[in-house]
């Protein structure tokens, strides 16, 4: 996500900078492309959103509407957040099976071909990206390995709750790096007057 802010950051400066009429940097500026901003902002953020979904499972931080579940008897309870975790695990597999597919089938069949020797006989190099001009199997090879992560993740909560029944779970209450039970020294009292009235 820096990276991503970072590149945002740049092509906003680089596109108010051009517009000054400062001989010189002006014409500088307009010579470089930064065209290839926006996209390369796009697939971060797909490949953040893929990776970041997989650490939601683990941590717990996903929004769940559980307030029908928790009223239920514990045993009952139980066999539905297992089923609903399996399927997670079921359909994250599908995505990254469809979407590993997808990606052998857009070029990634003739990369990893081409570095093993193997024949290219009948073989396409596959789509690039309009601006970046990147290999589009690169891209997309966010599903199928942040589904991957993420059908690992479910099995992993899936099988800590058999275990021990508990689930991955997020306060909102706590922030990292602050210890709790310590008190601070309390702050001398700047009005002493009112606590005598």
């Amino acid at each position: 996500m820096g990276l991503a802010t970072l590149i945002t950051f740049l092509a906003v400066i680089h596109r108010y900078a051009s517009g000054l009429a400062i001989p010189g940097l002006q014409d500088w500026l307009l010579r470089q492309d930064v065209s290839w901003a926006q996209e390369a902002t796009i697939y971060l953020f797909v490949w953040m959103a893929k990776f970041g979904a997989a650490y939601g499972v683990r941590t717990g931080i996903h929004v769940g509407v559980d307030v029908a579940i928790n009223r239920l008897p514990e045993r009952t309870r139980g066999k539905i957040i297992v089923f609903g975790l399996l399927a997670g695990a079921f359909f994250t597999f599908s995505l990254a099976s469809f979407g590993g597919s997808f990606v052998w089938e857009n070029g990634a069949h003739y990369r990893i071909f081409s570095i093993l020797g193997l024949s290219l006989d009948g073989l396409t190099q596959g789509p690039v990206t309009p601006d970046m001009e990147m290999p589009t199997w690169i891209v997309y090879s966010a599903i199928p390995l942040g589904s991957g992560l993420m059908c690992f993740r479910f099995l992993q909560v899936a099988w800590n709750f058999i275990r021990t029944g508990e689930l991955p779970h997020h306060d909102h209450g706590h922030v990292d790096g602050l210890e709790e039970g310590v008190e601070e020294d309390a702050a001398p009292d700047l009005h002493p007057q009112e606590h005598t009235r």
